[in-house]
């Protein structure tokens, strides 16, 4: 006998969509599990307020808010996807640097395609989140930083990232002297992330809202299945 998957229950109306406020007085929410929406009490989030919610699990969050971003069919029921609960194989932290109104990139070209990700790695043993984004700024950009917060977390192929604000000083170093596997630093400006092909697709256009609205009090959670960087991403 297989196991049948556990599913969350997706009710969107015109009061937005249906969720469930996290008892403890946090600023997140879940989905109900399907067939318990009578049973318990709900909120509803308009689209605008979903998009910077705190929803889990996360890899249901974002199937629901892709389509439902994009006008596509959004199933009375999905499949309950909690990335957040296996062991990631690898964990990175990633460096978030404004300045002048420009956000650091390490730019790439793949066939002909130019891409880029934010500066970052994986985090080595016995060191800190704080100090692998640090260490790893330093090593793709030349820049000395400081950590000011965490304000996302990511989840994808089994890894779980985490992306620092950073405080830097300094300039880009010698490309010689980089080790950024022959990537180039390059300063963005901040509003036009949105439509450049940034990794983590999804992190890059909120990067941009919360330079305007500040910053989460919480990291923001995640999860990025895009696979085309090239591709519009409002969700």
């Amino acid at each position: 006998m297989v196991d049948e998957p556990m599913m969350a229950s997706v009710q969107i109306d015109d009061a937005g969509l249906l969720l469930v406020k996290d008892p403890h007085g946090g600023e997140s929410y879940h989905f109900p599990h399907h067939g318990q929406e009578a049973d318990i009490a709900h909120c509803s989030l308009s689209l605008a307020e979903a998009l910077h919610a705190r929803i889990r699990p996360v890899g249901t969050a974002e199937r629901v808010l892709r389509n439902w971003a994009t006008g596509g069919p959004v199933e009375a029921a999905a499949i309950w996807d909690d990335p957040t609960a296996a062991d990631p194989v690898r964990v990175r932290a990633g460096a978030v640097v404004i300045r002048d109104g420009q956000m650091l990139l390490i730019g790439f070209d793949e066939d002909g395609q130019p891409f880029y990700e934010i500066p970052g790695g994986g985090v080595e043993t016995g060191e800190t989140l704080h100090s692998a984004a640090v260490r790893e700024l330093r090593e793709e950009s030349g820049l000395t930083g400081s950590v000011i917060k965490e304000v996302a977390r990511v989840w994808k192929d089994n890894r779980r990232e985490h992306y620092f604000l950073l405080h830097a000083e300094g300039e880009i170093g010698a490309r010689e002297e980089l080790d950024n596997h022959g990537g180039t630093p390059a300063w963005v400006p901040i509003d036009r992330l949105p439509a450049t092909p940034v990794w983590p697709r999804r992190l890059a256009w909120r990067i941009a809202h919360w330079h305007t609205t500040g910053w989460p009090t919480a990291p923001a959670e995640l999860a990025d299945s895009i696979l085309d960087l090239h591709a519009d991403c409002t969700w």
